[in-house]
């Protein structure tokens, strides 16, 4: 797999604007560890406008998790939420800025359905 993290945040850069943060404002960092190196992420959100930047500066809401677990957040395979109250996902400061935050997070992957097969044929 290749860095979900990272492309997620990228992305997230490149879009400058973000309709889903219209009415949120606030600062958030990401401590990702992996292993004995932590990558940090700063997003800054204030209403709808967005940047995302690799400084290691203070924040109203400081998130901290496993890179391998972060890695299936961006990638929509787990959820940032439930990670959050297993504890596998720590939070200091302003959870607020953290739930307006989460929209962002991509879904799980859609799964198609099978449909029923007609009466009399097997699948």
């Amino acid at each position: 797999m290749a860095d979900a993290t990272a492309e997620f945040f990228e992305e997230l850069g490149r879009r400058e604007y973000e309709p889903l943060l219209a009415s949120a404002s606030g600062t958030l960092r990401f401590d990702i560890g992996n292993g004995a190196k932590t990558e940090r992420w700063h997003v800054t959100m204030r209403k709808g406008a967005i940047a995302v930047t690799r400084r290691n500066d203070g924040a109203d809401c400081v998130v901290g998790a496993k890179k391998a677990l972060f890695d299936r957040i961006a990638h929509g395979e787990a959820n940032a939420m439930a990670a959050l109250l297993r504890g596998e996902v720590t939070v200091e400061g302003d959870p607020h800025v953290l739930t307006s935050f989460q929209r962002l997070f991509p879904g799980p992957p859609r799964r198609r359905r099978r449909r029923a097969a007609p009466a009399g044929r097997k699948r």
